[in-house]
């Protein structure tokens, strides 16, 4: 299946949701739907808002955009987001979204940097 458009949404808008937001925002295929972060003033989220994107302070808002979101990116390290989503997508029948871990945005942002990207995480829970 190929896609012209991507709609991503973005879970973490700190030290490493940040890099990726702008490579998002950026890419021409790429319809940022939103981005949630416990820290409205994020940098992350300065960024989000600025281009006009919508902001939340809780991840949830955006896993209830259903199957209009294409692909949900977790940069938050916190395991207890992740499963959250999960069972958000389970409750709601949403076999369309993928949920897009943090190892796999390394892998991604290490690839494109040409070198091991490390992550950085604060140790807030959500």
């Amino acid at each position: 299946m190929s896609n012209d458009l991507f709609r991503v949404a973005v879970i973490g808008a700190g030290e490493t949701g940040t890099p990726l937001l702008r490579k998002l925002l950026a890419a021409p295929f790429v319809e940022l739907l939103g981005v949630a972060d416990l820290d409205p003033e994020a940098p992350g989220m300065r960024l989000a808002e600025q281009r006009g994107v919508n902001t939340t302070t809780n991840f949830h808002d955006l896993a209830e955009l259903g199957d209009g979101l294409d692909v949900l990116i977790d940069v938050t390290g916190v395991p207890a987001v992740r499963e959250s989503l999960r069972k958000a997508m389970q409750e709601t029948g949403n076999h369309h979204t993928v949920i897009v871990h943090e190892m796999v945005v390394q892998l991604m942002l290490s690839l494109l940097n040409g070198e091991l990207v490390r992550l950085k995480h604060d140790t807030q829970d959500y």
